[in-house]
């Protein structure tokens, strides 16, 4: 099943559970996403009634929808639902690849002028909200909508600019690998994501992972500099493939 794609509001209303209704999740405060991505969020995972940004940064080497998808696998393996609203070119195949349950994906690929109206309904209802993030979207909006995460204990998730996030994340740096002299085939990408925030997430982070993961990553710190004791002052983190 090829996630579902919601289309008109009896849809949508039809999708959604009620506010009051219990949490599929367990009611656990917090959800988890890969191991490798821990270091980046303050409580090492997708805490409910947060709004964490995913930068889209530049076309050509953004890596944001593969690091979306990377956010999202852990939290639906777990049995939450996740919905991804105005993002037309995601991939539901991608999306079966890195775990995510297609079952309990709603696809709401164009949400047309009422995009601040269908999130609001989809935060009610559904653990974690992806969307797009219009260009033209207001402070006063924004600011609504993650209020009403806040509310509702859902994790919002704006695939965009979006100022006042509590974690924004963005890759910053990424090399194909997979290519030999003149043959062979793109397999993965080792990609840098950088973390900034405010209170707890107030330190600036990186990390490097491979997009999509392969399973054999493992955290360990940087070495130190020479002279110098523990963590660097941007509290870095290497991951890298093991054997």
């Amino acid at each position: 099943m090829a996630g579902r794609m919601v289309v008109g509001s009896a849809a949508l209303a039809g999708l959604v559970r009620p506010a009051s209704a219990p949490d599929p999740a367990g009611g656990h405060r917090v959800l988890p996403v890969a191991p490798e991505l821990t270091g980046l969020l303050p409580n090492r995972g997708l805490r409910r009634g947060s709004t964490i940004a995913v930068s889209a940064g530049q076309p050509r080497r953004s890596g944001g929808t593969s690091l979306v998808l990377a956010l999202l696998a852990e939290a639906s393996r777990a049995g939450s639902w996740c919905a991804v609203v105005g993002v037309p070119t995601f991939g539901a195949g991608a999306a079966a690849e890195v775990g995510i349950a297609l079952d309990r994906l709603a696809l709401v690929p164009d949400p047309g002028p009422e995009w601040p109206t269908v999130v609001a309904a989809l935060i009610d209802g559904v653990d974690v909200v992806v969307t797009a993030v219009p260009q033209t979207v207001s402070a006063s909006v924004a600011n609504r909508l993650a209020a009403r995460a806040r509310q509702r204990g859902s994790v919002l998730v704006p695939y965009g600019r979006w100022d006042g996030a509590d974690v924004t994340l963005q890759v910053v740096r990424g090399v194909w690998e997979g290519l030999g002299s003149g043959r062979g085939r793109l397999r993965r990408r080792e990609v840098t994501v950088s973390a900034r925030g405010r209170g707890a997430a107030a330190r600036p982070k990186e990390i490097k992972v491979w997009l999509p993961g392969d399973g054999l990553t493992r955290v360990i710190p940087r070495p130190p500099a020479a002279g110098g004791v523990g963590r660097s002052r941007r509290g870095t983190l290497t991951v890298v493939g093991s054997a």
